[in-house]
């Protein structure tokens, strides 16, 4: 005699909330990834920031004073002579790179005068320096 079983179901994975897991990690991402975004540009207020700090990688100084005088690690460069002092220095150094130093006071025409100069010079590694908000 024959004993009838009860049908009994394979047990199987339902797609439908996988899917909406996988949709809901991906949105998770997206939105993590667009708020670590990196905005790069001239900020309107400078140069004060809370967490300013000197990257010690580029090598090469450029300070320019309110009264417009520009100095390349602490040596006095007229602004005509300034690329050809900053080639110099970069044929000393193996990855050159700028620390542009500019008080809050001189006209963006003359800050980028001298950012014109320093790509003049070959040397595209450039980082605006900020001072520390007391």
């Amino acid at each position: 005699m024959k004993i009838d079983r009860p049908d009994t179901r394979r047990a199987r994975i339902e797609m439908l909330p996988l899917i909406d897991i996988v949709f809901l990690l991906l949105v998770f991402f997206i939105y993590a990834m667009l708020s670590m975004a990196v905005h790069r540009g001239l900020p309107v207020v400078l140069p004060t920031s809370s967490t300013a700090k000197i990257d010690k990688k580029l090598l090469v100084s450029v300070s320019i004073k309110s009264d417009g005088t520009i100095y390349v690690d602490e040596e006095q460069v007229q602004i005509e002579n300034l690329t050809n002092v900053l080639a110099e220095r970069a044929k000393e150094k193996i990855e050159p790179g700028v620390l542009l130093f500019a008080d809050h006071t001189i006209k963006y025409q003359q800050l980028f005068r001298v950012l014109d100069q320093i790509r003049t010079a070959g040397l595209s590694r450039i980082s605006l320096q900020a001072e520390a908000d007391k």
